[in-house]
């Protein structure tokens, strides 16, 4: 009915500004262009959601035992490599309100997929923007999970599973992150579903 998974409807109607999301629209695989060059932030799923006469833009990055990306250190160019790499990274520093944190042992990935739902929020009028990383296979995302807490870390919280904690940092409009793990589909639920 809301158009959304029920561990995520659940895990959105735990924080009060969330409560009672629904989903407006979910483009998979929607790419977000950032300064400094670079390809773009793919996104698994973006969708805009609606609570009451606000929106939300929410970038969802799917696992199922694949890392998220390489961490920054390893990311950024190597001693004399001309790069753009630093340029675009300090550019996602400043939207995420961390400019100057040391970054260098997070996933470059959840950098960029967080940065993607705050200029979103800014590009389709959102008042808040959410950042979920949807675990298929928990025990393989373990790696993932434990990345992910250092990432909340860097942005001032301590994050939890199966629900979204609010960031501190100064974003450009309240950012909520957050982690659910959901089962696959099989042939049931896709059926259900349409």
């Amino acid at each position: 009915e809301r158009g959304l998974p029920p561990e995520v409807a659940d895990a959105l109607d735990a924080v009060p500004p969330l409560r009672g999301a629904h989903l407006l629209i979910g483009l998979p695989e929607h790419k977000v262009s950032f300064e400094g060059g670079g390809h773009p932030s793919q996104n698994d799923l973006w969708g805009l959601l609606r609570v009451g006469r606000e929106l939300v833009s929410m970038a969802v990055e799917a696992k199922a035992g694949e890392e998220l990306d390489d961490i920054v250190k390893d990311w950024l160019p190597r001693d004399g490599e001309r790069s753009r790499k630093p340029e675009r990274l300090a550019a996602l520093q400043r939207r995420l309100g961390i400019d100057g944190a040391d970054v260098s042992h997070i996933r470059y990935q959840l950098l960029h997929r967080t940065a993607s739902a705050l200029k979103e929020a800014e590009r389709f009028g959102a008042a808040k923007a959410a950042v979920l990383i949807q675990s298929f296979n928990r025990v393989a995302d373990e790696q993932s999970w434990r990345d992910f807490i250092r990432f909340g870390d860097v942005m001032g919280v301590t994050v939890r599973e199966g629900g979204f904690v609010e960031s501190p940092r100064s974003t450009a409009v309240p950012l909520f992150i957050g982690w659910v793990t959901s089962r696959p589909a099989d042939l049931g639920r896709l059926s259900a579903a349409v």
